[in-house]
């Protein structure tokens, strides 16, 4: 089992990512890339955060998968710092023997990634306002699925 979890501001190859990933010798590799939007005239997306408490909740969310899931690896990649629409900003990738595992996993984490990470997100936009993002009630939902127990 291999858990490779980083936060940091410089980009990522995803291919590295994936091949990393398929030479754990598994059947399935899932994957997901998060891509910055530029709706709304987003000019860019600045994330902050606490680096030892972001760092340690990313590993506890990647631990808590491997314990519901007989997974081969995962790997988590989220950027901080500012990003432009267009920059990709996270990717997830699980690898397991099996399709379902690797599939369920995969959208786990993203989920709670969304919500139980502390990343702080402040937009700026075109005509000089910025906004902090919040929370979502629809990305809470979506984690909140998650709570009980994978059969």
């Amino acid at each position: 089992m291999s858990i490779t979890a980083s936060v940091r501001t410089d980009d990522f190859d995803a291919a590295v990512e994936l091949a990393a990933l398929e030479a754990l010798g598994g059947g399935a590799v899932a994957s997901f890339t998060g891509i910055v939007r530029g709706e709304g005239d987003l000019l860019t997306l600045h994330l902050d955060h606490y680096p030892a408490m972001t760092q340690m909740q990313v590993e506890r969310i990647a631990a808590d998968a491997m314990a519901r899931w007989p997974l081969l690896g995962i790997r988590i990649v989220h950027r901080v710092g500012t990003l432009r629409p267009g920059d990709r900003i996270v990717f997830v990738g699980t690898a397991s023997r099996h399709r379902k595992a690797a599939l369920e996993s995969c959208a786990f984490l993203i989920d709670w990634l969304k919500s139980h990470a502390p990343f702080w997100k402040k937009e700026s936009f075109a005509d000089g306002r910025e906004s902090w993002v919040e929370a979502k009630a629809e990305d809470d939902a979506k984690a909140s699925e998650w709570l009980s127990p994978t059969p």
